[in-house]
Protein backbone atom coordinates (compact mmCIF):
# COMPACT_ATOMS: atom_id res chain seq x y z
CA UNK A 1 0.00 0.00 0.00
CA UNK A 2 1.04 3.61 -1.05
CA UNK A 3 2.01 6.21 1.47
CA UNK A 4 -0.34 8.48 -0.74
CA UNK A 5 -3.49 5.56 0.14
CA UNK A 6 -2.76 5.59 3.51
CA UNK A 7 -3.25 9.37 3.80
CA UNK A 8 -6.54 9.39 2.47
CA UNK A 9 -8.31 8.14 5.53
CA UNK A 10 -6.61 10.70 7.47
CA UNK A 11 -6.49 13.89 5.70
CA UNK A 12 -10.65 12.37 5.38
CA UNK A 13 -10.63 12.70 9.34
CA UNK A 14 -9.51 16.05 9.81
CA UNK A 15 -11.70 17.22 7.54
CA UNK A 16 -14.55 15.94 9.67
CA UNK A 17 -16.39 18.41 11.66
CA UNK A 18 -15.13 18.94 14.87
CA UNK A 19 -18.45 18.62 17.05
CA UNK A 20 -19.33 16.24 15.59
CA UNK A 21 -15.89 14.51 16.56
CA UNK A 22 -16.17 16.00 20.17
CA UNK A 23 -19.84 15.87 20.99
CA UNK A 24 -20.33 12.35 21.71
CA UNK A 25 -17.35 11.86 23.65
CA UNK A 26 -19.34 14.64 26.24
CA UNK A 27 -22.80 13.19 25.67
CA UNK A 28 -25.20 13.03 28.82
CA UNK A 29 -21.90 13.82 31.37
CA UNK A 30 -23.17 15.99 33.70
CA UNK A 31 -20.87 18.62 35.55
CA UNK A 32 -21.50 18.86 38.97
CA UNK A 33 -19.21 20.96 41.09
CA UNK A 34 -18.51 21.89 45.17
CA UNK A 35 -17.99 25.03 46.51
CA UNK A 36 -18.12 26.57 50.57
CA UNK A 37 -19.52 29.18 52.31
CA UNK A 38 -17.45 31.48 54.72
CA UNK A 39 -19.68 30.58 57.04
CA UNK A 40 -19.43 26.92 56.88
CA UNK A 41 -21.60 25.93 54.16
CA UNK A 42 -21.57 23.28 51.55
CA UNK A 43 -22.85 23.56 47.90
CA UNK A 44 -22.64 20.98 45.32
CA UNK A 45 -23.97 21.98 42.36
CA UNK A 46 -25.50 19.88 39.11
CA UNK A 47 -25.46 22.25 36.41
CA UNK A 48 -27.61 20.01 34.58
CA UNK A 49 -30.45 20.39 36.71
CA UNK A 50 -29.43 23.56 37.93
CA UNK A 51 -30.22 22.23 41.04
CA UNK A 52 -27.59 22.95 44.65
CA UNK A 53 -27.39 20.08 47.35
CA UNK A 54 -26.69 22.39 50.78
CA UNK A 55 -25.12 20.97 53.46
CA UNK A 56 -22.74 22.00 56.40
CA UNK A 57 -19.42 21.50 56.60
CA UNK A 58 -17.39 18.66 58.40
CA UNK A 59 -15.43 21.63 59.80
CA UNK A 60 -18.53 23.23 61.07
CA UNK A 61 -20.38 19.63 62.64
CA UNK A 62 -16.93 19.51 64.47
CA UNK A 63 -17.05 22.96 66.03
CA UNK A 64 -20.99 22.41 67.03
CA UNK A 65 -20.79 18.79 68.78
CA UNK A 66 -23.28 16.64 68.51
CA UNK A 67 -26.06 17.94 66.92
CA UNK A 68 -29.49 17.06 68.78
CA UNK A 69 -31.58 18.86 66.77
CA UNK A 70 -31.94 20.10 62.91
CA UNK A 71 -34.87 23.00 61.62
CA UNK A 72 -35.32 23.10 58.17
CA UNK A 73 -37.36 25.43 55.61
CA UNK A 74 -40.07 24.30 53.91
CA UNK A 75 -40.38 23.15 50.83
CA UNK A 76 -41.53 25.70 48.15
CA UNK A 77 -39.79 28.50 50.06
CA UNK A 78 -37.88 31.18 48.09
CA UNK A 79 -34.44 32.17 50.03
CA UNK A 80 -32.24 34.88 49.29
CA UNK A 81 -28.13 33.97 49.66
CA UNK A 82 -27.21 34.77 53.10
CA UNK A 83 -30.37 34.65 54.60
CA UNK A 84 -31.16 32.45 58.04
CA UNK A 85 -33.05 29.25 56.42
CA UNK A 86 -32.94 26.90 59.56
CA UNK A 87 -31.10 26.26 62.51
CA UNK A 88 -28.91 23.03 64.55
CA UNK A 89 -28.50 23.07 68.01
CA UNK A 90 -26.21 20.47 69.65
CA UNK A 91 -25.28 20.06 72.95
CA UNK A 92 -22.78 23.16 72.82
CA UNK A 93 -25.05 25.29 70.85
CA UNK A 94 -27.11 26.50 68.66
CA UNK A 95 -26.56 27.80 65.05
CA UNK A 96 -28.32 29.41 62.19
CA UNK A 97 -27.77 28.24 58.95
CA UNK A 98 -27.43 30.38 56.28
CA UNK A 99 -28.78 30.16 52.58
CA UNK A 100 -25.04 30.23 50.11
CA UNK A 101 -27.15 31.11 47.12
CA UNK A 102 -30.65 32.45 45.97
CA UNK A 103 -33.75 30.34 44.78
CA UNK A 104 -36.34 27.82 45.29
CA UNK A 105 -35.95 24.78 47.77
CA UNK A 106 -36.92 21.99 46.30
CA UNK A 107 -36.68 19.30 48.88
CA UNK A 108 -35.48 18.81 52.54
CA UNK A 109 -33.69 15.91 53.92
CA UNK A 110 -36.31 14.51 56.33
CA UNK A 111 -33.90 11.63 57.47
CA UNK A 112 -32.79 14.66 60.10
CA UNK A 113 -35.77 15.16 61.58
CA UNK A 114 -34.99 11.60 63.19
CA UNK A 115 -31.62 11.42 62.87
CA UNK A 116 -30.03 14.62 63.71
CA UNK A 117 -26.56 12.39 64.05
CA UNK A 118 -26.67 12.33 60.25
CA UNK A 119 -24.99 15.74 60.50
CA UNK A 120 -22.08 13.99 62.70
CA UNK A 121 -21.47 10.96 61.01
CA UNK A 122 -22.00 12.31 57.45
CA UNK A 123 -22.14 16.05 56.97
CA UNK A 124 -20.97 16.76 53.66
CA UNK A 125 -22.96 13.10 52.33
CA UNK A 126 -26.60 11.75 54.14
CA UNK A 127 -26.60 14.76 56.26
CA UNK A 128 -27.60 17.35 53.17
CA UNK A 129 -30.13 19.70 54.21
CA UNK A 130 -31.35 20.90 51.25
CA UNK A 131 -31.58 21.40 47.86
CA UNK A 132 -32.34 24.46 46.06
CA UNK A 133 -33.33 25.65 42.86
CA UNK A 134 -30.34 28.13 42.10
CA UNK A 135 -31.75 31.61 40.98
CA UNK A 136 -28.29 32.68 40.00
CA UNK A 137 -25.16 30.84 39.17
CA UNK A 138 -23.15 33.40 39.71
CA UNK A 139 -23.69 33.13 43.28
CA UNK A 140 -22.77 29.51 43.47
CA UNK A 141 -19.58 30.51 40.99
CA UNK A 142 -18.33 33.17 44.26
CA UNK A 143 -18.34 30.76 46.79
CA UNK A 144 -14.84 29.47 48.15
CA UNK A 145 -13.18 26.18 46.13
CA UNK A 146 -12.04 23.73 48.33
CA UNK A 147 -8.60 25.56 48.40
CA UNK A 148 -10.06 28.89 49.36
CA UNK A 149 -12.33 27.26 51.91
CA UNK A 150 -9.35 25.28 53.23
CA UNK A 151 -7.25 28.46 53.60
CA UNK A 152 -10.15 29.81 55.21
CA UNK A 153 -10.50 27.94 57.98
CA UNK A 154 -6.68 27.70 58.93
CA UNK A 155 -7.45 31.17 59.50
CA UNK A 156 -10.40 31.52 61.63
Amino acid sequence: MSLRALARPVAAALRAPRAAVAAPRFAGVRFVSTRFSKDHEWVTYDEATKVGTVGITDYAQKALGDVVFVELPAEGTEVEEGESIGAVESVKAASDIYAPVSGVVTAINEALGDQPSLLNKSPEKDGWLAKIEIKDEGEFLALLDADAYKAHCEGA
